[in-house]
């Protein structure tokens, strides 16, 4: 009696491993499609990691509700990596052995850089809506792509408009020394000498500082004008908040990580006439209207990089059904020949994987909020 049950036991056993062992298999169809968002969900970036957050739900309730994805529903995992290279590196990894497929991130370009080692090792697609930094396509492998621009193209047209509008200011560079912070600042300076414009001061500072009075005296001593500065907006909304303090008035130019009402909180008044370079506001794209208003009936206002989140998932999706598959090398193909209807406009990709899109316009915060600026 007991020799039968222990029989009867392994036998049960010996199938369920034949089971999941043929799950596993390669090539084998699994009934969900596993996708990922990795940002900032914690830390003083949370606020971009919610906008990725909230644009991936939303992205993949879409599509779901539509039918999923060549007859199989899409499963969202969702990675924290605080913005920190180290933790984007676990994430990547965990990502791996929950076996998803293509993965929304990451955000900062400092995490961004060091995940796309692990995804092109392991074959995974990775499209940021987010990292700027050049080296993330420049040096990534091919399974690597962005919907968002480049600092090279994001500093060209701050340094241009610096030259333009305040060649006779005395302007000031200031960075956090992070990888998207720098390679900002530095392709804004790079932008502006070579229009025969140079700087007065070009200094560093660190993040998640509090205190940057220092900073403020030294622009106070050197008189300047116009600072601009390369790193997020708790930093820069300090950094505007403590001069104005002091009373200096100097203007504060940035870029696009200061696309949040986080910023204005920090600042309050202080940051009326900041100006900002960010791509086109997605949400004045008439393609987009239904989903803002989805967002907005349920009291979030889709700004930053919600849409690029949500559009990054649309392109993924229809790249899926160009190939017919989620192996990597037939997505790739498709990204790089495809052209994809998204939220963000009809967008494509070139051979480095960098997004074939408008790109870059200055937008102004004023009473609050920010909009295209206007002379």
């Amino acid at each position: 009696m007991k020799k039968g049950l222990v029989a009867a036991i392994v036998v049960v056993i010996v199938a369920l491993a034949g089971v999941y062992w043929f799950a596993l298999r390669p090539g084998v169809v699994e009934k969900e499609i596993i996708i990922a968002v990795a940002g900032p969900m914690t830390g003083q970036y949370a606020t971009f990691g919610e906008q990725m957050k909230r644009g991936a739900e939303m992205a993949v309730a879409d599509i779901n509700a539509a039918g999923g994805v060549l007859g199989q529903k899409l499963r969202l995992v969702i990675g924290d990596d605080a913005c920190d290279p180290k933790q984007a590196v676990a994430v990547a990894n965990g990502f791996v052995g929950k076996r998803v497929v293509f993965v929304a991130g990451h955000f900062c370009s400092g995490s961004s850089i060091p995940a796309s080692k692990v995804y092109e090792e392991e074959g995974v697609l990775q499209i940021s809506p987010a990292s700027t930094n050049p080296k993330l396509t420049e040096e990534g492998g091919d399974n690597v792509f962005r919907t968002c621009g480049r600092d090279d193209q994001q500093g060209m047209v701050a340094g241009n408009f610096l030259a333009d509008n305040y060649a006779k200011k005395r302007i000031a560079i200031v960075h956090d020394k992070q990888a998207y912070s720098k390679g900002l600042a530095d392709e804004t300076k790079k932008q502006l000498n070579a229009r025969g414009v140079k700087e007065v001061l070009y200094e560093t500072v660190t993040a998640g500082e509090q205190d940057y009075s220092a900073l403020v005296s030294k622009l106070k001593a050197n008189k300047i004008a116009i600072l601009y500065y390369g790193g997020y907006h708790p930093e820069a909304g300090l950094i505007v908040r403590q001069m104005r303090q002091q009373g200096l008035k100097a203007r504060l130019v940035s870029g696009d990580a200061l696309v949040t009402q986080e910023y204005w909180q920090i600042t309050g008044k202080a940051g009326e006439g900041t100006l900002m370079t960010f791509s086109l506001d997605p949400r004045k794209n008439p393609i987009a209207a239904p989903v803002v208003e989805k967002f907005r009936a349920a009291g979030f206002e889709p700004e930053g990089y919600t849409l690029y989140t949500y559009g990054t998932i649309q392109t993924f999706v229809q790249a899926v059904k160009g190939a017919g598959t989620t192996k990597l090398e037939p997505m790739i193909k498709a990204l790089r020949t495809m052209t994809f209807d998204t939220v963000l406009g009809k967008i494509g990709f070139d051979m480095k994987g960098d997004v074939t899109a408008p790109g870059y316009v200055f937008y102004e915060w004023k009473n609050g909020t920010y909009d295209y600026y206007a002379k």
